[in-house]
C-alpha cells in the first residue's frame, strides 16, 4: 500500500503561527476557562441557596377577627400584618401587640 502525505509539498518547513492568532487563541482559552468557572459558581450557589431550610415564618398566637367573620387571607410586612375576611374587608394589625391598626373595606367593582 502506497502512503501518500497530506500535502503536495513534504519537504518544505511549517509556517509559524503569526502573533496575533496565537493571542487570540489565548483570548479565547482564557474566555472559555471564565465562563465554565462563572457557571460553576451559580450553580454552587443555587445548591446551596436551595438546599438550605427557609427561616421560619412566624405567625401570630392569635388572630381576632369580628363576630362571624371567616378569614380568607393571610399577609404579613416588617412590622404589621393583614387579615382578608370573607365580608370584603381587610383588617391590619400592628405586629408587635397585635392591635388592629386599620380596617378596610373593599368596594364592588364598577360595572
Amino acid at each position: 500500500m502506497d502512503e501518500t502525505p497530506l500535502s503536495d509539498t513534504p519537504d518544505q518547513p511549517a509556517m509559524a503561527e503569526p502573533g496575533n492568532l496565537r493571542f487570540l487563541r489565548v483570548l479565547v482559552t482564557i474566555l472559555t476557562a471564565t465562563m465554565i468557572l462563572g457557571l460553576l459558581a451559580i450553580m454552587a450557589m443555587l445548591v446551596i441557596r436551595f438546599t438550605r431550610e427557609p427561616a421560619p415564618f412566624a405567625l401570630p398566637a392569635t388572630i381576632t377577627v369580628p363576630d362571624g367573620a371567616r378569614v380568607l387571607a393571610f399577609t404579613r410586612g416588617s412590622d404589621w400584618y393583614a387579615v382578608v375576611t370573607d365580608r370584603d374587608t381587610i383588617l391590619i394589625y400592628d405586629a408587635g401587640t397585635g392591635a388592629l391598626r386599620q380596617s378596610v373595606r373593599i368596594k364592588p367593582a364598577a360595572p
